[in-house]
């Protein structure tokens, strides 16, 4: 069984969507894929997610960025910047989940962008990172359950334009396709940051596929 959770059916809510997110997913044990909003909308299933599956889980994090970005690193002060770095319990107290990730659980893949002291703070911590080029390579360093957080800047601009920050040289749309269908122990995914200007039926397609890939 399968739960999709639409970030746009809570537009407008007086409610947080990190805590509407948190109702939602009480009492939920099956494979939740969330769709819709920027990368803030991962931390209320991924810090259910390492409740549920502690030191075992491990986390993809398909992104142009990183994330890990601090309030004192991060000018604009945007969250979505900071969200890996607060599940590994060094963001904004009120938003640090109780059981935070470790470095050893999380694996970077397509990132190319980076905000200043980002570099520093991912060889410090020793976070694995696999770039573009070497993106499969992720393959075999999945063995637990996984959690997917899936931005689509990572995929090149010559596939998809329609995100807020899209960055060159990204991971073409069929190879990123065939690397997720690929992946059989995802238990919880995130499709993030899609940010259309118009109707496009070829990303919309790209889209259905990656859902498809996720399910396969």
């Amino acid at each position: 069984m399968v739960t999709v959770l639409s970030v746009g059916q809570w537009q407008g809510s007086s409610a947080p969507i990190a805590a509407r997110l948190t109702e939602a997913l009480s009492g939920i044990d099956d494979l939740v894929i969330t769709v819709g909003g920027d990368c803030g909308v991962d931390l209320a299933p991924l810090a259910a997610a390492r409740a549920q599956y502690g030191d075992d889980l491990q986390v993809l994090w398909l992104d142009a960025h990183p994330d890990v970005n601090s309030p004192e690193t991060l000018p604009s002060g945007s969250f979505h910047g900071m969200v890996l770095r607060t599940l590994l319990g060094d963001g904004p107290p009120a938003l640090t989940p109780e059981q935070t990730l470790t470095p050893a659980q999380v694996i970077l893949g397509g990132v190319r962008g980076y905000e200043p002291g980002e570099r520093e703070y991912i060889q410090e911590t020793g976070l694995k990172l696999y770039d573009v080029e070497h993106l499969t390579g992720v393959l075999d360093e999945l063995h637990g359950p996984v959690y997917v957080h899936l931005d689509l800047d990572v995929l090149d601009p010559a596939d998809f334009t329609s995100v807020s920050y899209p960055e060159p040289d990204g991971v073409r749309a069929e190879h990123l396709i065939d690397l997720i269908s690929q992946l059989d122990t995802v238990i919880g995914a995130a499709i993030t940051e899609h940010a259309p200007t118009s109707i496009k039926p070829a990303e919309d397609d790209i889209l259905r596929r990656l859902g498809a890939a996720f399910l396969s």
